[in-house]
């Protein structure tokens, strides 16, 4: 299959995003007209005062928060998904392989249920949603480091089992509550929404995106050798151990941060590297950014549907990312001339 440079997809890809963050910025409950939003998005980065007080809080406040969270988790998510990828060599990997977001859920859920913490709002429930990833990283790290390091198997056996034993617990939290909404709640954040975006939780995840990216793109070569196994990578000088617990590091804080702000939103991190490695191949430094577009894109526009599908309600996002990527999934793994990491 031929390869499309990525002097060709980045900047098609960039494009395409920038059309549908401002489409996308038009639908909900009720729908905006393009032009209008356009006006009040010239105002505003212009510094002038938009001439309609009602558009502009409807755009500036509410929608245009939600679009950019969303093109920042799904870039976070699909370069989680390639990274995670390469670091257990598994196909079937997506970011929340090590327990993450089961960890996650069981904080979240701690937060919900409790009355502890009625009145602290949304910024409980991401704390308490960031405490529990973490929380389960680092029990994942300790168990597999103590039984022999973080080798690939290794990590996704462990990372799997917790992630059951953290689901069960999460269970468990909503069966002995006496809040009846408590269980909805719950449910509703475990599929994953953006519907509490606001501009004060941009900054953190963006910024943890854009120093993983970095961070990841700069080791791409190492990356490369790595997917190919232990053995190669070591041959040609890659520190291996130490390579694996940075990856480590890095994909539980960025898959942390993510959750913490949107809940699990699945099959992103697991599809999208797969459509950008039959675009782009396997490299990394084409793959990385073609993931973080490519993940972006599909976030604003699923996102944007979860919000006119059955309006003036909406449907968790994940439910949505789910019903999408299942079957594209099977779709791009029938075709013929697509192999995992094959150049």
């Amino acid at each position: 299959m031929t390869r499309v440079h990525t002097t060709i997809v980045v900047p098609v890809l960039l494009a395409a995003l920038a059309v549908v963050m401002v489409l996308a910025t038009g639908f909900g409950a009720e729908s905006l007209p393009v032009s209008g939003v356009l006006e009040v998005l010239e105002h505003r980065l212009t510094g002038r005062i938009p001439p309609d007080p009602g558009m502009d809080t409807i755009v500036w406040q509410l929608r245009v928060p939600r679009t950019v969270l969303a093109a920042i988790v799904g870039a976070g998510l699909a370069l989680a998904g390639a990274a995670m990828q390469t670091l257990v060599r598994n196909p079937l990997a997506d970011p929340f392989l090590l327990g993450v977001s089961s960890g996650a859920g069981v904080g979240a859920a701690t937060v919900i249920t409790s009355t502890a913490f009625a009145g602290a709002g949304i910024w409980a429930l991401s704390g308490g949603a960031l405490a529990g990833a973490f929380a389960a990283a680092a029990l994942v790290f300790a168990i597999a480091v103590s039984q022999g390091g973080l080798t690939p198997l290794r990590l996704v056996l462990t990372g799997t089992v917790l992630a059951s034993a953290f689901s069960a617990m999460t269970s468990y939290l909503i069966f002995r509550s006496t809040d009846p909404a408590a269980a909805q709640s719950v449910l509703f954040w475990l599929l994953g929404s953006l519907a509490g975006a606001d501009w004060t939780r941009i900054a953190v995840p963006l910024a943890v995106v854009t120093v993983s990216a970095i961070g990841l793109i700069a080791a791409a070569r190492w990356l490369d050798a790595l997917h190919l196994g232990a053995d190669t990578a070591a041959s040609v000088g890659v520190p291996v151990r130490e390579l694996r617990i940075a990856l480590f590091v890095l994909l539980a804080v960025l898959v942390g941060v993510l959750v913490a702000v949107s809940g699990g939103i699945g099959f992103v991190g697991l599809v999208v590297p797969h459509a950008a490695r039959l675009v782009v191949g396997p490299r990394h430094r084409a793959l990385l950014p073609t993931c973080a577009l490519l993940g972006a894109v599909f976030l604003v526009i699923a996102d944007a549907a979860t919000r006119v599908l059955v309006r003036p309600t909406e449907i968790p996002v994940g439910v949505l990312t789910g019903l999408i990527g299942a079957p594209a999934f099977l779709i791009l793994m029938g075709r013929r001339y697509y192999r995992f990491g094959a150049s």
